[in-house]
């Protein structure tokens, strides 16, 4: 695992609380703004920032953070911005690490992409369409530049599935709580707290759940069985409502404190 990451994680084992890790898109509403929203972000408790990569298929994403990247590559966002993101980001003092489907990665050039984003001060990417059985370059370049790799693991996921993702994975595992896209929830799937002591099971690697939690409520239920809770959708939902950036600032550090609480719970 990259030594900053391991460090967000360790910092809050020994707090006896889960690191809270929050998404946001790079390039919404525009790049700047995107830095000042996810410095809120931090400023209001998110220990790791999950820079989005806009792309035009996402597969995994529902409609609230697919309508902020179509927004962010309708303003031209690139995958040079992103990576210019991460580093005014680290050097504000965040931890970030890029949540990208492969393809622009693909596109970008695996090793240029790798060496750009541990220059910038990136800690690690987590790739949700990318299986180990196809990352072999990845996982080179990975090593080769000391980004931390994070894999999915799902409730359909069988344990020897768990066993290979764990071995390929040198971030956090992700274990997405719900089969399907991602979006707020009224409530974070029961199959979640099952999957995580399965992945306990073969692994002492960190887990992060996502894909659904949006209230303190959901944070504290989610932190008291995993390492890391992953919150995505309530952030750009909150910036999308608001009435314009000084509105959706104040209101995006809000709601990462009240978050920020709950997994201190």
């Amino acid at each position: 695992m990259n030594v900053r990451q391991q460090a967000v994680f360790a910092h809050a084992a020994h707090e006896g609380r889960a690191a809270l890790i929050g998404y946001f898109p790079a390039g919404f509403p525009s790049a700047e703004d995107s830095v000042r929203l996810m410095s809120a972000m931090v400023r209001g408790g998110v220990d790791l920032v999950e820079v989005g990569l806009p792309y035009s298929d996402p597969l995994m994403d529902g409609p609230v953070i697919q309508a902020a990247a179509e927004h962010a590559l309708l303003s031209g966002t690139t995958t040079d911005d992103v990576v210019d993101v991460v580093a005014r980001l680290a050097d504000l003092g965040a931890v970030p690490l890029v949540m990208s489907y492969w393809n622009p990665i693909e596109r970008y050039g695996t090793a240029h992409f790798a060496s750009r984003l541990a220059a910038a001060g990136g800690v690690g990417v987590i790739t949700p369409d990318l299986t180990p059985e196809e990352a072999g370059e990845w996982i080179a370049v990975t090593d080769e530049y000391g980004i931390g790799r994070t894999f999915l693991v799902a409730p359909s996921s069988t344990d020897a599935r768990i066993e290979r993702v764990s071995r390929a994975t040198t971030g956090f595992l992700y274990a997405a709580s719900t089969m399907g896209v991602t979006g707020v929830r009224d409530h974070v799937s029961d199959a979640a707290p099952t999957l995580v002591e399965r992945v306990r099971a073969i692994t002492d690697m960190p887990v992060g759940v996502g894909l659904g939690v949006s209230t303190e409520q959901q944070a504290a239920s989610v932190a008291a069985y995993a390492d890391g809770v992953i919150v995505g959708s309530a952030f750009v939902r909150t910036v999308q409502e608001a009435g314009d950036i000084a509105s959706a600032e104040y209101a995006i550090e809000a709601l990462s404190a009240e978050l920020a609480r709950g997994v201190r719970t």
